[in-house]
C-alpha cells in the first residue's frame, strides 16, 4: 500500500462527496424555506413570549459537544430552542428600544454576505467598491460634500465613538500636541472637554472614558421644554471652561432622542460650533435617516453641516443587525484619526492588495463582514423613496397614538410625539396631579410587564420629567394602524385591574378624585 493510500482522508468543514453535498443542499433550502415560513406568519405569533425555565437550562447548562450530532440535529435544536424566544423585535407590534425589524432582503443579503466571506478591510475588490459606494450614499442622504470620509460599523456607539474620536485628534492637533503619539497623560495639557444635552444616548459617557478624556470631561447641557439641547447654557459651559484653562473640543447633537424622539436645534448649534471653533457632532443613530423625507427634512435642518454624523441602518434602514455608519466631512482627517502602516499590510500598485486597506484606516477594527450588502441590494431593491415613505408611515402612526392617548380620559402623554416616539402613561380617574409619582410608576411598570408578558405588544419603559412612561419607540415597518389600537385597548385593560388591585390594597389615591387635565 503506498503512502498516500494509507493516509486518512484530508480534513475539511465542507461536504466532502457529492451525496453529501446533495444532502446540505437539501437542508439548506429547509432552513431558507422555514425562515420564510417564520418571517411570514409573525403576524399570528404573539409578540414576545417567556422562555421556559427547562429550555433556559437546557441552553445555558450544555456541556461542551466534543463530538459534532451533525446539521440536521443542530438546526433542529436551533428551531425548537432558540427560535421561538427572541426578545421580539420581528413582530408587527413591537416598539421598544428603538431596535429595528430586519426585512426578509436584508436576511438572504446576510446569507449570500456570509457565503462570500470578503475581508472588509479594503483589498482590490467589489465587496469594497460596493462598500465605497454605500458610503457615499449615505453621505448624500445626510447632506455631506462629494469626497466625504465612512466606515461601517456594528452600531450606532461605535459610529458615534469614531466621530469623536477624529474631534479628540483634531482638539490635540490644534493644541499643538499629537494625542496619538502621546495620549493624554503627560501634565500641562489643557482638559479636552464634550458637551451633550441632557438627553443624550449614553453612548457620550463611554466615548469620553474609552478616549481617555474621562467621564469628567462631559458637560451634561440642561434641555429646554422641548428636550433639546438648551444653547444659552452650552455656551455658558464653554465660557466656564475657558476661563478654567480647559479646551472645548466637540458639541454633540441629536437628531432624535431615545427617551422622546427630540431633535436638537442643529443649524443653531452648527452655528455655535463655528463660532467658537468646536468641532461639531450628530448622533443621527434613527433621525439622520428622517432626511430623506421632504416632509421631515426641516427637523433634522442642519445636519448636513455636521463635521461628523454616526447612524444605523438597522433602526430606520430596517436591516438585521449590526449595521451602522460613522459619516466625517473632510476624508484627510478621518483617516488621519486612525491611520496606521504596518509593513505586513503595505499597499501595491498591483494584485489583491492594490489600493490597500482604507476602510483599516477609518476605524479601529482590521477585520469587518460585508454588511454594505444588504445596505446596497435593499437601496438597489427598494429604492430611497420607499425608505422615506416608511419613515413618514411610521411618524404618522406615532402621532396618531399620541392623539388616542391625549383623547382617553384615563391615559394621559408626557411628552410631545416630537418625531417617532410616543411616552405615555396609565393615569386612572382616581389618581390626582400630584400624586405621589412612586404609586403611578409603580402602576405602569406593572402596566408594561402585563402587556409584554401576555404577548400582546412590546414598548418598553423610561423616566420623562421625573415620571415612569409607557415607551414606544416606532422603526418598525410590519405595524399597522390597528396595532396600536389594540396597544391603547391593552394598556387601559391592564391599567384596570392593576388599579383595581392597587384600590383594594387601600393606595390613598384610588379614593380620590383627579381634578381634569384639559
Amino acid at each position: 500500500m503506498s503512502e498516500a493510500e494509507a493516509a486518512p482522508p484530508a480534513l475539511t468543514l465542507d461536504p466532502r462527496t457529492p451525496e453529501e453535498w446533495a444532502a446540505f443542499r437539501a437542508l439548506a433550502h429547509r432552513m431558507v424555506d422555514d425562515t420564510l415560513d417564520h418571517l411570514a406568519g409573525l403576524r399570528d405569533a404573539p409578540a414576545w413570549r417567556r422562555m421556559p425555565d427547562e429550555v433556559r437550562a437546557s441552553i445555558r447548562g450544555e456541556p461542551l459537544p466534543w463530538e459534532g450530532a451533525g446539521a440536521e440535529a443542530a438546526y433542529r435544536d436551533y428551531v425548537e430552542r432558540v427560535r421561538p424566544y427572541p426578545n421580539g423585535n420581528l413582530h408587527p407590534r413591537f416598539w421598544g428600544w428603538v431596535q429595528g425589524t430586519g426585512t426578509p432582503l436584508g436576511a438572504m443579503a446576510d446569507m449570500l454576505a456570509a457565503a462570500l466571506n470578503p475581508h472588509l478591510a479594503g483589498f482590490d475588490q467589489a465587496p469594497a467598491l460596493v462598500e465605497h459606494q454605500v458610503v457615499a450614499w449615505l453621505a448624500e442622504v445626510v447632506g455631506m460634500p462629494p469626497g466625504a470620509s465612512g466606515v461601517l460599523v456594528t452600531g450606532g456607539t461605535m459610529a458615534n465613538v469614531l466621530g469623536v474620536a477624529v474631534a479628540r485628534h483634531v482638539a490635540a492637533q490644534r493644541a499643538g500636541f499629537d494625542v496619538r503619539e502621546d495620549g493624554l497623560q503627560r501634565g500641562g495639557r489643557p482638559c479636552l472637554t464634550l458637551y451633550a444635552s441632557a438627553e443624550t444616548h449614553g453612548w457620550a459617557r463611554k466615548a469620553a472614558e474609552l478616549l481617555g478624556l474621562g467621564a469628567r470631561a462631559l458637560r451634561t447641557v440642561p434641555v429646554d421644554a422641548a428636550d433639546r439641547i438648551d444653547l444659552g447654557a452650552l455656551a455658558a459651559a464653554v465660557r466656564a471652561d475657558r476661563r478654567a484653562g480647559h479646551l472645548p473640543c466637540c458639541a454633540i447633537g441629536t437628531a432624535g432622542t431615545v427617551n422622546t424622539g427630540a431633535t436638537d436645534d442643529l443649524a443653531a448649534l452648527a452655528d455655535f460650533c463655528r463660532g467658537e471653533g468646536l468641532w461639531f457632532h450628530v448622533d443621527g443613530a434613527f433621525g439622520a435617516l428622517a432626511r430623506l423625507s421632504e416632509e421631515l427634512r426641516p427637523l433634522v435642518a442642519g445636519i448636513e453641516r455636521a463635521d461628523s454624523v454616526g447612524l444605523d441602518l438597522h433602526k430606520w434602514g430596517w436591516l438585521p443587525f449590526g449595521c451602522a455608519c460613522a459619516l466625517v466631512g473632510d476624508a484627510a482627517l478621518h483617516r488621519a484619526a486612525f491611520a496606521t502602516a504596518p509593513v505586513y499590510l503595505a499597499g501595491a500598485a498591483r494584485g489583491v492588495i492594490a489600493g490597500g486597506l482604507p476602510f483599516a484606516d477609518r476605524g479601529v477594527d482590521l477585520t469587518r463582514g460585508f454588511s454594505a450588502l444588504k445596505v446596497w441590494l435593499s437601496l438597489k431593491a427598494q429604492g430611497a423613496s420607499s425608505w422615506a415613505r416608511l419613515i413618514e408611515q411610521n411618524v404618522r402612526d406615532a402621532r396618531r397614538l399620541a392623539a388616542l392617548v391625549d383623547a382617553h380620559p384615563e391615559l394621559e402623554l408626557l411628552a410631545p410625539a416630537a418625531l417617532n416616539v410616543v411616552c405615555f402613561r396609565y393615569a386612572p380617574p382616581g389618581a390626582p396631579d400630584d400624586a405621589p409619582g412612586d404609586e403611578l410608576d409603580a402602576i405602569n411598570r406593572e402596566v408594561l410587564l402585563r402587556v409584554q408578558e401576555s404577548g400582546t405588544a412590546v414598548p418598553s419603559g423610561t423616566t420623562v420629567r421625573g415620571r415612569y412612561a409607557i415607551r414606544v419607540a416606532n422603526v418598525n415597518h410590519r405595524s399597522r394602524p390597528e396595532d396600536f389600537d389594540a396597544l391603547v385597548e391593552a394598556v387601559v385593560r391592564f391599567g384596570r385591574e392593576v388599579a383595581r388591585d392597587a384600590s383594594r390594597s387601600g393606595a390613598p389615591w384610588g379614593r380620590r378624585v383627579r381634578r381634569p387635565r384639559r
